[in-house]
């Protein structure tokens, strides 16, 4: 198992925190979002860690891990940076987003279940939001999720509360066969919708088609930084002793 730290973007919403880096070396603490998310991934399960660059590169590529660039970051989204990283499709990959920090343990539980793709959700996403928005849903996606804790929606905007039974966090994981999925998805794609689709939506499409795909609950222990407000707010919580992904 390896873990894929997709750092091509650049952040625009942090304003002036990207200038000369990618949003993944702002610091919360003294800490980098990239420092912690390493420490987080450095579990037994995970041999190795990549990171996917695409925004000042060279700034990432100094840190010593395997990387693999995303030429058309600018163009492009989510699921195009992971398949810059498909030569490693052979293996199950543990995959982060690089703009949240998350609790170790969070990933110590990730990396031990047996579903081909298993999406991290927040159950206790609500407190979050509104301290991250005035209107919590007007950030807020669909999550529903079943008995078994297969996830039936996912990432539809514009819902109802009755529809977000989570959030999800960027973080999941994927087996080499729900790799194989998704390569032979996303290869009857025309280019232009291939460079504009998310993750999310690529995870309602392979729902949509009858692929199984999971959720993993936590409640808290993560937090997710897109904005100055969110960079405000997590500082917060690491100073008073709400944010154990810092070290």
């Amino acid at each position: 198992m390896k873990g894929v730290i997709l750092a091509a973007g650049r952040g625009s919403r942090l304003k002036g925190f990207t200038e000369d880096c990618p949003k993944c070396l702002n610091k919360v603490g003294n800490t980098t979002l990239l420092a912690c998310q390493l420490a987080a991934l450095n579990v037994d399960k995970i041999k190795e860690i990549i990171l996917v660059t695409g925004y000042r590169a060279a700034t990432l590529e100094t840190f010593g891990y395997k990387t693999y660039h995303n030429p058309i970051w600018a163009d492009t989204n989510m699921v195009s940076s992971l398949l810059c990283a498909k030569v490693e499709f052979n293996d199950a990959l543990v995959v982060s987003y690089s703009d949240i920090i998350y609790e170790q343990n969070i990933v110590q539980k990730l990396v031990q279940q047996t579903e081909d793709i298993v999406v991290v959700y927040d159950r206790n996403w609500q407190s979050l939001w509104e301290q991250r928005f005035d209107n919590p849903l007007d950030d807020a996606e669909s999550f529903i999720i079943d008995e078994t804790g297969r996830i039936k929606d996912i990432g539809r905007k514009g819902c109802s509360l009755s529809d977000i039974q989570g959030q999800y966090t960027g973080l999941l994981r994927f087996s080499p066969k729900a790799l194989t999925w998704i390569v032979e998805y996303t290869n009857h794609l025309t280019k232009e919708v291939l460079y504009k689709l998310d993750m999310t939506t690529l995870l309602r499409s392979l729902i949509e088609q009858g692929y199984p795909i999971f959720g993993m609950p936590i409640s808290g222990g993560w937090c997710e930084i897109d904005t100055t407000t969110d960079l405000t707010l997590a500082n917060r919580m690491f100073e008073e002793g709400n944010l154990l992904a810092i070290s």
